[in-house]
């Protein structure tokens, strides 16, 4: 019982994690064979446009390890579904072999109720009972037995169900299997196709190999005076900046010197205007503390006097008793506590409202000054804002590293560095930047903000943009034609003009990255 549950386990997991990979291993191929629609157009078009070009062989190379891996995850979905069948196979005959013991019992029942069927034998059988209780034993064990009947008759219909569907499951698998091995072939067939694409193409590269050589070598030969260019008119740039820098410093500590002039000035102006209002607001905070103090001493004065009348007044009530006659003099007592109970109560309102006036002479003094200190300031600002004085903005070039887009969307077809040339392994090309192989008509972005600081007319007819960001530059070269001009500012996706055609007949944009005058690998700043 446990071995079966445990192989029913086992299925059901087998079952759930092979529909999940099986789905998994479809969306992969799916997503494979858009990407070898993508690059089927592409060749398409750039079939049209170029005779013999790197990026066309790139592109069939790439379809060729796509192609494969549909391949590799199709070998992988065969292999689950043969997995399946094995265990489908295994389940239905456990299956079967369960449902030879339920139908061999079940006839058992059958012929042992058939030998002692009729009504009459269950009636003599229930009759025959020595009392009631035992009567009635009899009549639930008849009725226990039919239920017995009836429940194997339905465990055989669901064991036969379950078999049947178990046996038509494994063979929809058969039939993916059938299914799958026939695009197998078909995917083996289109993988030599283009096997032999790629092989005729390599022929035609070498039918054409002293030809493309020659112009590949010339090529190199207009990179390395490319180069020499750039790194003349980069070190020209840094020149002209260093130059400007020093203009810059100077004008700016001539600006500065100027601006602290006047801004001196003004805060003296500020201090000469607001000093009378500073000394007339401390004569009166003054003014206001010695008020205050003797109103307080006053206060003080007639709060004793108060204190001392009480007491007589205490005294002359205790003596009515004694003396009547004093009792006028008690009156007049009373008269004069309460008056200088009044005294001492506007003495302290006097000397409160004396306080009051003093603090709020202190906040009038604190507020005057702190307004002169601030007007001081907003003098001084003004003063360098006048003379033309601002804050330097730094370059976020650098900051931005890894983050930039692309220049233009196509196929790399050359990286950074010392390369070996893809077909020609004799041959080593050697690229300050990268070159992206892109449609006809593609328009190059501009990679972060900055200012364009020349174009350029290269020897081949072609143009080239320098845009300066700090002590950076972005190159963009094989320019058909540009829309910047020198000095334009530029943001992140400025146009910068349009993609020319190379040698070979594809369009191809050169980009580089420069910080000062070394050249710096572009993938490791673009995204």
């Amino acid at each position: 019982m446990i071995k079966r549950v445990s192989f029913l386990i086992g299925i059901f997991l087998f079952g759930l994690l092979f529909s999940q990979k099986k789905e998994q291993l479809q969306k992969q191929n799916a997503e494979l064979k858009k990407q070898i629609a993508s690059i089927n157009s592409n060749l398409a078009k750039t079939q049209q446009d170029s005779k013999l070009s790197v990026a066309y062989l790139n592109e069939v190379n790439k379809k060729i390890q796509l192609r494969e891996k549909v391949y590799t995850n199709t070998q992988k979905e065969k292999r689950l579904i043969e997995d399946d069948i094995y265990l489908r196979q295994l389940e239905i005959n456990r299956q079967n072999r369960e449902l030879a013991v339920l139908r061999k019992n079940y006839a058992e029942v059958l012929v042992k109720a058939y030998k002692n069927k009729g009504v009459q034998n269950k009636v003599t059988f229930i009759l025959s009972s020595k009392n009631l209780g035992e009567a009635l034993r009899r009549v639930q064990y008849l009725k226990d037995y039919s239920d017995y009947q009836d429940k194997k008759a339905s465990e055989i219909s669901d064991a036969a169900k379950l078999l049947v569907q178990n046996v038509r499951l494994k063979q929809n698998s058969v039939k993916d299997k059938q299914t799958i091995l026939t695009n197998q072939q078909k995917d083996l067939l289109t993988i030599a196709a283009e096997k032999k694409q790629k092989e005729n193409l390599l022929q035609e590269f070498k039918k054409n190999e002293s030809q493309l050589t020659a112009e590949l070598k010339q090529k190199q030969t207009e990179s390395k005076k490319l180069e020499g260019q750039i790194r003349s008119i980069i070190s020209e740039e840094i020149r002209i900046a260093k130059a400007k820098e020093e203009e810059n410093k100077k004008a700016e500590a001539e600006k500065i010197r100027l601006a602290k002039i006047a801004a001196e000035k003004e805060k003296a102006r500020i201090d000469t205007e607001n000093r009378a209002r500073l000394e007339a607001l401390a004569l009166e905070k003054r003014k206001a503390d010695e008020e205050a103090k003797r109103l307080r001493a006053i206060s003080d004065k007639k709060a004793a006097e108060e204190a001392e009348k009480e007491i007589l007044a205490v005294a002359a009530d205790a003596k009515k008793s004694e003396d009547a006659n004093k009792a006028a003099d008690a009156e007049r007592a009373e008269a004069r506590r309460a008056a200088a109970a009044k005294d001492a109560a506007i003495a302290a309102a006097n000397a409160k409202a004396a306080a009051d006036k003093a603090a709020n002479a202190r906040a009038a003094e604190a507020t005057l000054t702190k307004k002169n200190e601030d007007d001081k300031k907003a003098a001084e600002s003004k003063a360098m804002t006048n003379f033309g004085v601002n804050s330097a903005v730094g370059n976020n070039f650098a900051a931005n590293r890894g983050k930039m887009g692309m220049p233009a969307y196509g196929t790399i077809t050359h990286r950074f560095g010392r390369q070996p040339h893809p077909v020609f392994k004799n041959i080593v090309e050697e690229n300050n930047g990268i070159k992206i192989s892109v449609a006809k008509g593609t328009v190059a972005k501009c990679v972060a903000p900055g200012t364009v600081s020349r174009v350029v007319a290269s020897g081949d007819g072609t143009k080239m943009v320098f845009v300066k960001h700090g002590d950076y530059f972005t190159i963009y070269a094989n320019l058909g034609n540009t829309m910047v001009s020198a000095n334009q500012q530029v943001s992140a996706g400025t146009s910068i003009g349009t993609v020319g055609a190379d040698f070979d007949g594809t369009y191809t944009l050169d980009f580089q990255i420069w910080n000062g005058t070394n050249p710096v690998d572009p993938l490791g700043w673009i995204n």
